[in-house]
């Protein structure tokens, strides 16, 4: 009883009339004698139908305020296109120090020199499995990219990358000095 009573004060004072130029229902007076109900036998009165008042008559009764629709954004204002210019260029960069580390892996390794990463090590037999080790690298760096953009995780996708291009710059800096 207590809790519909706060829910019904609640929404009376929720209530608010908005000047508008628009017609708006409002209700009627009640009657202002007052209306005693002591049996459930006895008829209960009619209230007054509402009425249709300009919003110059709006302090006869409340009025109802107008719905207002809500556009939401389709995009977040941070979000970005998967495929965009410093994505492109990200990827670019990670392509060309794979390749880069191709080319010195693959000199070293015909020199007698012994491949020191575990997983490049197993495709280290052969020149066409050397290259499908860094493709495959490089398209892993765009398929996790592409899954952290999907999800939302921006930041960490452009930081993926950044990971990425620093190890690979960092293996061809140290194959080149131990050559």
């Amino acid at each position: 009883m207590l809790l519909a009573t706060a829910l019904i004060a609640g929404r009376l004072t929720a209530q608010e009339s908005r000047p508008s130029s628009e017609p708006q229902i409002v209700e009627q007076d009640a009657p202002a004698e007052p209306i005693e109900i002591s049996f459930l036998n006895s008829p209960i009165p009619e209230l007054p139908a509402p009425t249709i008042a300009s919003s110059k008559s709006e302090a006869s009764g409340f009025a109802f305020a107008p719905v207002v629709g809500v556009t939401v954004p389709s995009k977040p204002v941070s979000e970005h296109r998967f495929w965009d210019r410093e994505n492109r260029i990200l990827f670019s960069v990670a392509g060309g120090l794979a390749v880069a580390d191709f080319c010195v892996t693959r000199a070293n390794l015909a020199n007698g020199g012994k491949e020191l990463n575990p997983v490049t090590r197993v495709f280290s037999g052969s020149t066409a499995g050397l290259a499908t080790n860094f493709a495959l690298e490089t398209g892993g760096l765009i398929g996790v990219n592409y899954l952290l953009h999907k999800s939302g995780h921006h930041k960490l996708e452009r930081i993926t990358s950044y990971v990425n291009i620093g190890s690979s710059a960092g293996a061809v800096a140290w194959s080149l000095s131990h050559r």
